[in-house]
C-alpha cells in the first residue's frame, strides 16, 4: 500500500458507544496500525437537537477503555481540524454554494410537512418515497430571487446512469442512479446533512479508506456522486458486515447491544471485549480465537473480513472474558472481586479484610468465575453463619432416606481428622463412602448441599477447608437435624 493510510471513526454524539460502533472503530484502528497509518476521531455533531456533551464524553470514555487511542481528533488535535463538525460549517457552505453555482445542486422550497405527505402517499401506493424534483423545474433566476427571501434547502441533482465502486470487502457494487433521490445536502437552518458533510470532511482530512458497517452501503453511491460533483478524489470504501443477534435479527438491546462502558461496569475486561469484537466479522484462520490488541494490529487485514453478517454470541463473550480473567495474577483477580462486592454492598467490610482467605476462595472458585460478579454465585456460603439450601437440591436430599445419617457420620469424621488438610479430608470422605458401599457422590453431594445450599460449588474439600472444621461440622449436623425433622413431619401428615 503506497499512499498513506488515513482512516476515521466518525460517530454522532446522540448516545453511548454501542457494540456496533465500537467494532467499526476497532477495525479502523487495526487497519491504521497494521499499515503504519493514522486513526482519526471525528465527531459528527451537526444534529443539534440530539447531540449532547454527555454523549461525546461517553464515546471518549468507551474508546479509551478499549485502548483505541486516536492520532488526530478532539483532545489530541492535528493538522486537519477542527474535528467537531459543528466547528466546520463554513467549509460545508462553501462546498454547497459551489455545487449550486455549477448547476449540480438546486434550491428546494418545499414545505417539510408537504414533503412528508408526499412520502406517505408514495408509500401507500407501494412506491419508493422519492423526491419528485418539483423545485428542479423552477428557473434558476426565479429560484435565486426567491432564495433571497424564502427559507430553502439545497438538493444535489443526482446524475443519470449508474454508480459503481470496488468495495474493499464486498467487491464490485453497483447502484442504478434512478433509484437514488436528489438528496438534501444543506438544510434550511444552514447545516449540512450527513452524506454531504461526510464527503467534505473526508476529502479535507485526506481520508484514504472509509471503513464502516454495511448499513451505510446505500449512502455510498450518493457520496460518490458528491465526490465527483465537487471534483474530489475518492477514498477506498469498505463495508463490514452487520452484527445480528442470535435469532438473526438486527442487534438490539435485548441481544446485549448496550454501551461498551456497561460491559466494563459488568466486569468484562477491555482485552476480552476487544478480542471478541475483532471476531465479529473477521477471522484469522478460522481456528485461533485469542488475540491481544497488539497481535491484532499485526495480523488484521480486510481480505479476512466476511461478507456475511456477524452473530453476537453472548456465551462466547462470557467464555472469552473467563479466559482473560483467569490469566490475571491472583492478586488482581482478588482486587476486582473486592471492588465489585464493595460496589454492590453485598458484604460488610470485615468480610473483605481477610486477604488470605479471599485468595483461597477465589482460587477455589477457579474456572467457574468468568467475571467478578460470579464470585458470590459460588462463594456466598462462605460469608454467612448458616445456609438455607435451594429448593431443588433440598428436595433431592429429602428423597434420600440415608442422607441424615451419612451427614452425621461425615461430621464425626471431619471433627477428628488430622491433619486438617485437603488430602486427609478427601481420604475420610471417600473412606466413608466405601464403608457404606456407595459411590463417593452419595456422600459428597449431600455434603455439598448441606455446606453451600447448592449443587454446584467449588470442590467439596476446598469448601470444607475454607469453612474450617468447626463450621463444617456444625452445618452438617444442622442439615441432618432439618432433614430428620422434615421426614418426621411428613410421616405424621
Amino acid at each position: 500500500m503506497t499512499a498513506p493510510v488515513r482512516v476515521r471513526f466518525a460517530p454522532s454524539p446522540t448516545g453511548y458507544l454501542h457494540v456496533g460502533g465500537a467494532r467499526t472503530a476497532l477495525f479502523n484502528y487495526l487497519f491504521a496500525r497494521r499499515h503504519g497509518g493514522v486513526f482519526v476521531l471525528r465527531i459528527e455533531d451537526t444534529d443539534r437537537e440530539r447531540s449532547t456533551k454527555e454523549a461525546v464524553g461517553a464515546i471518549f470514555e468507551g474508546l479509551r477503555w478499549l485502548g483505541l487511542t486516536w492520532d488526530e481528533g478532539p483532545d489530541v488535535g492535528g493538522s486537519y481540524g477542527p474535528y467537531f463538525q459543528s466547528e466546520r460549517l463554513p467549509q460545508y457552505e462553501e462546498a454547497a454554494m459551489r455545487l449550486l453555482a455549477e448547476g449540480k445542486a438546486y434550491r428546494c422550497f418545499c414545505d417539510p410537512e408537504d414533503l412528508k405527505s408526499r412520502r406517505e402517499a408514495a408509500l401507500a401506493k407501494g412506491e419508493p418515497p422519492k423526491y419528485d424534483r418539483k423545485c428542479l423545474a423552477i428557473p434558476a433566476a426565479e429560484a435565486a430571487a426567491r432564495g433571497e427571501r424564502e427559507p430553502h434547502a439545497l438538493r444535489f441533482q443526482m446524475p443519470v446512469g449508474e454508480t459503481s465502486w470496488d468495495d474493499a470487502v464486498r467487491g464490485v457494487v453497483t447502484f442504478q442512479n434512478a433509484t437514488l433521490d436528489d438528496l438534501v445536502i444543506f438544510r434550511t437552518d444552514r447545516h449540512p446533512t450527513y452524506n454531504f458533510a461526510a464527503v467534505v470532511d473526508d476529502a479535507a482530512m485526506e481520508i484514504s479508506h472509509v471503513l464502516r458497517g454495511d448499513d451505510h452501503i446505500s449512502n455510498t453511491p450518493r457520496q460518490i456522486q458528491i465526490y465527483r460533483g465537487l471534483g474530489l478524489e475518492m477514498p477506498v470504501f469498505g463495508h463490514v458486515p452487520m452484527i445480528l443477534g442470535p435469532d438473526g435479527t438486527r442487534l438490539s438491546k435485548r441481544h446485549g447491544a448496550t454501551s461498551v462502558t456497561e460491559y466494563r461496569d459488568s466486569g468484562y475486561l477491555p482485552a476480552a471485549m476487544v478480542n471478541f469484537l475483532a471476531l465479529l466479522g473477521w477471522a484469522f484462520d478460522g481456528e485461533r480465537e485469542i488475540f491481544t490488541l497488539e497481535e491484532l494490529t499485526q495480523v488484521f487485514s480486510l481480505d479476512r473480513v466476511s461478507k456475511n453478517p456477524a452473530i453476537f454470541n453472548h456465551e462466547k463473550l462470557e467464555w472469552m472474558n473467563g479466559e482473560y480473567f483467569r490469566a490475571l495474577p491472583l492478586s488482581t483477580r482478588v482486587d476486582l472481586v473486592v471492588e465489585h462486592v464493595r460496589a454492590i454492598g453485598a458484604l460488610p467490610e470485615s468480610a473483605l479484610s481477610n486477604r488470605a482467605m479471599l485468595e483461597r476462595a477465589v482460587t477455589a472458585v477457579g474456572d467457574r468465575m468468568k467475571r467478578p460478579e460470579h464470585f458470590l454465585d459460588y462463594a456466598a456460603w462462605l460469608f454467612v453463619e448458616s445456609v438455607e439450601a435451594e429448593a431443588g437440591p433440598w428436595a433431592d436430599l429429602l428423597a434420600k432416606p440415608l442422607a441424615p445419617a451419612r451427614l452425621r457420620m461425615l461430621a464425626d469424621a471431619i471433627s477428628k481428622v488430622e491433619p486438617f488438610e485437603h488430602d486427609s479430608i478427601e481420604q475420610v470422605a471417600r473412606g466413608l463412602a466405601t464403608a457404606e458401599g456407595v459411590k463417593a457422590g452419595e456422600v459428597i453431594m449431600p455434603a455439598r448441599i448441606a455446606l453451600t445450599g447448592k449443587k454446584v460449588s467449588p470442590g467439596i474439600f476446598d469448601v470444607i477447608l475454607l469453612l474450617g472444621r468447626e463450621k463444617t461440622v456444625k452445618r452438617l449436623q444442622e442439615a441432618a437435624d432439618r432433614l430428620e425433622a422434615a421426614a418426621s413431619a411428613s410421616s405424621k401428615a
